[in-house]
């Protein structure tokens, strides 16, 4: 896992280690001085000894390349921001697997759900479960029912 910080903080801790290092001071004391394992200490050292100080430069993070640039992230949010009906889903209703599938009919991309699931937490979206409610509600008939009814049928407290 990678340690917090940007890439020339963790550069910088590296080559203070080294320098703690040559004055003397054990693998052990330097990895506690830093808050990291020993065997990261002795990789520095390794490198440095091989390398010089270019051996300690910070190297760019790697990992697989997103799968939808900024551009088509964008493109999708104002998707997403249209019905799921006009995408002949049955319902209103947007789930994972049916922005998956606008993905892959819209951009050519295949994304697992939970992949998207962070896709949209990065963008700002959260998880949002309808409010199940009856067609024939009314209201005012509620209110009503709340402000006159409920009082006169509510038990009130026993006076001691």
């Amino acid at each position: 896992m990678r340690p917090s910080g940007n890439q020339e903080t963790l550069e910088q801790r590296r080559y203070q280690a080294v320098e703690l290092l040559e004055q003397g001071f054990g693998t052990n004391e330097v990895a506690r001085r830093f808050g990291v394992t020993s065997g990261a200490v002795s990789q520095w050292k390794a490198k440095y000894k091989q390398q010089g100080r270019d051996g300690l430069s910070a190297t760019p993070n790697t990992g697989r390349p997103a799968g939808l640039s900024t551009k088509q992230k964008k493109r999708l949010l104002r998707l997403l921001l249209r019905s799921p009906c006009n995408f002949g889903f049955a319902t209103e209703l947007w789930t994972l697997e049916r922005i998956c599938k606008v993905i892959r009919d819209y951009f050519g991309i295949d994304y697992d759900p939970s992949s998207v699931w962070h896709i949209l937490r990065n963008l700002g979206w959260s998880c949002q479960k309808p409010q199940v409610r009856a067609r024939e509600r009314d209201e005012d008939a509620i209110e009503k029912w709340r402000k006159q009814d409920w009082p006169r049928i509510k038990k009130s407290p026993k006076k001691r």
